[in-house]
């Protein structure tokens, strides 16, 4: 931790010089003393922090928030397995020592330090006359990645620690000394959210709701709204357990988000992912991905990181990769019959073209794009979108009492979507297809909610929620470890331990007794 802060407070890792807000690359070192004076540094800056995020959502968060969960699993183990098994299976030793936890916590403090130093040296900077609205929108675009940064640090490795409390991330808020690096230590979980809420009550306040030109995909004020109604659904359930006041929190957020007529479901759910149709009605915010830049640094990897690991060519233009993220079969079993949801997201396998035997091997279909192969592809990422916000504001209609008709009408409308939208032409469609629910179907709210629990399973499958979703809502225990069975891994003995990730040992080893491990992991 202190090398990584020690040399971001000396060297600032930035950006190239081009306006495209996609078309950006960290690639220059610009010295901090003669850079940040002008609107236009400060904007570089900003994108820098914006092209630090597809760092972490190339392989960190999937890792970390779908392959944790019951949804996928790894069909290959490449390069170190004691990393792969160590999140995966529960039985293997998840250890501090893990590289997917180090590369997770370190490229998640480069980005908050980004935004950091856009926060810190905004003021000082000189903006044109015309332009001085900008100043606050760029803090604002600040605040927002640093609250979505720390909402994902956070609910890795924040949790019970060994010192007895409820223990966070590590909060740096500013620019610092190497000094001050020396004295950090790990914040109190509801500090952290505090900082959290802060940030997106500032980025709602000063964000617009909307962009053109070379400006879309940037934070909008509908992002910041929706992210924050989310933080609030996340501190009503576990661990912070703060039940209703937090989920109606929850509610008045998702209120304006659903009420907000610049959001809409897109027609069909295959249209959500195609590569020509990003940052489109239902998206709220999407970490922006763009093929063919000079240096390769702006294309996706998922397509061949998660195609079947021995499938040649018959998946993608580029074979013998991927294995990553492969569907369990009990998320293959998830899907209703029929769902055309199932088709569009993953496939239960794939066509030898040597042998023309069908090879039973699971992949992720969400993010392909055939004309595109390797890590250079055109995909984004939606982190946030409009289906997501329907159904936990369902639920938290639901666990608070609420109207349950509305909970109902906006549980129906994700499946309306998804049962017109057109599926595997090999498959005929049921005639009851993800026909609409009733309340009679339900026999109390704990059924309404493990059919909204199912509901966000499938449409957001790949999506990198599930495992969080388990944790805030208790299921994790009982979920975890039917599918560890399911799936044939090793016996285990559950501890609530296995909530919270640990604490790296770099982190650790950085000041050694004064960062407090979580439950379940080595103290240095």
């Amino acid at each position: 931790m202190k090398k990584i802060i020690l040399s971001l407070v000396i060297t600032l890792i930035l950006g190239s010089c081009s306006n495209d807000f996609i078309n950006l690359a960290p690639t220059s070192n610009l010295n901090s003393s003669t850079f940040y004076k002008t609107q236009q540094d400060i904007n570089q800056a900003m994108l820098s922090a914006y092209a630090s995020l597809r760092t972490l959502y190339n392989g960190s968060f999937y890792r970390l928030g779908e392959i944790r969960s019951d949804n996928t699993t790894y069909s290959w183990l490449a390069g170190n397995p004691a990393n792969e098994k160590g999140v995966d299976e529960f039985a293997a030793p998840l250890l501090p020592e893990n590289n997917f936890l180090k590369d997770c916590w370190d490229d998640g403090y480069i980005t908050i330090l980004r935004c950091n130093l856009v926060l810190g040296r905004s003021d000082a900077a000189t903006f044109t006359s015309d332009s001085e609205p900008l100043r606050n929108q760029y803090k604002a675009e600040a605040s927002f990645i640093r609250a979505l940064t720390y909402f994902w640090l956070n609910r890795i490795f924040g949790g019970a620690a060994q010192n007895g409390e409820l223990l966070g991330v590590i909060k740096v808020d500013k620019e610092i000394t190497p000094d001050e690096a020396y004295e950090l230590r790990r914040a109190p979980l509801e500090e952290i959210y505090a900082l959290i809420i802060a940030d997106l009550q500032f980025a709602e306040a000063n964000l617009p709701p909307s962009y053109s030109g070379s400006d879309i995909g940037r934070a909008t004020k509908g992002a910041a709204t929706a992210l924050l109604g989310k933080v609030y659904m996340t501190m009503a359930g576990y661990p912070l357990n703060k039940g209703n006041e937090y989920y109606n929190l929850a509610i008045e957020k998702f209120q304006e988000t659903v009420g907000n007529s610049a959001y809409s479901l897109v027609a069909g759910y295959g249209n959500l992912f195609d590569v020509d149709n990003k940052n489109n009605a239902e998206s709220l915010f999407e970490i922006q991905y763009m093929k063919g830049s000079p240096d390769g640094q702006t294309g996706s990897p998922w397509n061949n990181n998660f195609a079947p690991r021995f499938s040649d060519k018959e998946v993608v233009l580029v074979g013998n990769k991927g294995g990553e993220n492969a569907p369990t079969q009990d998320m293959s079993n998830a899907y209703e019959t029929g769902d055309p949801r199932k088709y569009l997201s993953m496939r239960d396998g794939w066509t030898n073209a040597q042998t023309g035997a069908f090879e039973r091997d699971k992949y992720v279909q969400k993010y392909y794009d055939v004309a595109t192969s390797g890590s250079d592809n055109g995909n984004n990422w939606i982190e946030l979108r409009l289906a997501d916000i329907y159904l936990l504001y369902a639920e938290a209609l639901v666990r608070t009492g609420g109207d349950k008709t509305t909970a109902l009408l906006y549980v129906n409308k994700i499946r309306e979507r998804a049962r017109n939208t057109p599926g595997d032409p090999a498959i005929e469609k049921p005639a009851d297809l993800l026909a609409d629910y009733e309340l009679t179907d339900f026999s109390n709210d704990e059924a309404f909610l493990l059919a909204i629990e199912k509901e966000r399973r499938v449409e957001l499958a790949f999506e990198n929620h599930r495992w969080f979703d388990l944790v805030r809502t208790g299921r994790a225990e009982e979920v975890m470890v039917a599918e560890q069975q399911a799936d044939g891994f090793n016996p285990f003995t559950w501890s609530d331990d296995m909530l919270a990730y640990p604490i790296p040992m770099t982190v650790m080893q950085s000041n050694p007794q004064q960062i407090i491990q979580n439950n379940g992991y080595t103290q240095m």
